[in-house]
């Protein structure tokens, strides 16, 4: 197996890139068609988990009401969906199993080529392990997925936010993994450049803060705050969330109290906002490569879309396609974030030489 990605030749190192940027395309997908499922009000529609026959539908009427019937026996059909017929049903029914169906296929589309370019040699002996644990984390979040809407078929028909929160943060996690490596591949060898160390520092905080924004909308989701409170920047005529440490003890309120929760993100998002603008606005001044530059220009871009696209859900009281279009921006900034961290710090071979 070659040592380095330097070794590789260019043709192969093509296909490697383009099968991780076919796996990080459809993990964004998922994470949006996730959302969508969320808002639509579908994830709990499916009741029952069957990892091996589970991609099967319903082929005629009576496997339509035999699942059906499973599902009127779930608390979220006795206490939100009463009479709900078997056409409504369907309707919610089809999200949640496009969003099962697309994870196993996620995991196909990983799988097979990777067991193929392994045989084949094709993989630098450092990426193995790396793509494997990928691999693993996989298997994980189906689990996590499960496990998470196990949560809400209880008596109270509302998945938990923390496994929500978990679930959302994981398959983040996948994506951001694979994108890296996705980046070392096509990135090897070339140039850095020399940004400031302040430059570099800034670009990894960045990134740890958007992940926790974005951690704090998972939160915003799972509690459904976005319903609440829709107005800016006042939250109920005040600056600061109202009865927004009622709960006892007090650390529950910034995972559990709707207006802390929803006052948490504001907070985040602008916070986030700033300190893109400030890197963007030291990175003006620094001799950088010109898709360093470009990338800082992006990120500037993505965060101002992803503030106003957050700000028109909340005053909108969360449309599907606004929400959706929200959760597809936090994977966006993320992704970009990424790329400048990536251009900003060691260079790109390093993680698939040493």
């Amino acid at each position: 197996m070659p040592p380095d990605t330097d070794s590789l030749p260019a043709a192969h190192r093509r296909q490697l890139a383009g099968w991780l940027l076919l796996c990080c395309a459809m993990i964004y997908a998922m994470v949006v068609l996730g959302g969508v499922t969320r808002l639509t009000g579908s994830g709990l529609s499916m009741v029952e988990w069957d990892p091996l026959f589970g991609v099967v539908p319903p082929l005629d009427e009576q496997d339509w009401q035999t699942v059906f019937d499973k599902y009127r026996q779930s608390p979220e059909y006795r206490k939100v969906n009463a009479g709900m017929d078997l056409q409504g049903f369907k309707s919610i029914y089809w999200f949640e199993y496009a969003h099962r169906v697309l994870g196993r296929t996620i995991g196909t589309v990983f799988l097979l080529p990777f067991l193929y370019f392994l045989v084949r040699r094709r993989i630098p002996r450092p990426l193995v392990p790396r793509l494997a644990a990928a691999f693993v984390l996989g298997g994980l979040q189906g689990l996590l997925g499960w496990y998470m809407v196990k949560s809400g078929l209880v008596h109270d028909p509302h998945v938990s936010p923390y496994r929500l929160t978990a679930h959302l943060g994981l398959a983040l996690l996948i994506y951001a993994w694979l994108l890296w490596l996705f980046l070392d591949l096509v990135m090897a060898g070339r140039d850095a450049g020399s940004p400031p160390p302040a430059l570099r520092r800034g670009a990894r905080a960045l990134l740890v803060l958007i992940a926790v924004t974005i951690a704090s909308g998972g939160f915003v989701a799972g509690t459904k705050a976005g319903y609440a409170y829709n107005t800016f920047p006042l939250m109920d005529g005040g600056w600061l969330p109202p009865a927004g440490w009622s709960l006892q003890p007090g650390w529950r309120n910034l995972f559990e109290n709707l207006a802390t929760v929803q006052f948490d993100h504001r907070l985040l998002a602008l916070l986030t906002l700033v300190s893109v603008f400030l890197l963007w606005f030291k990175g003006r001044g620094a001799r950088l490569p010109a898709a360093a530059r470009a990338g800082l220009y992006a990120l500037l871009a993505a965060a101002m879309l992803q503030v106003a696209l957050g700000l028109s859900t909340l005053l909108l009281r969360v449309p599907v396609p606004l929400g959706a279009a929200h959760q597809a921006g936090a994977v966006l900034l993320l992704s970009v974030a990424l790329y400048v961290t990536h251009r900003l710090g060691r260079r790109a071979d390093t993680l698939t030489t040493q």
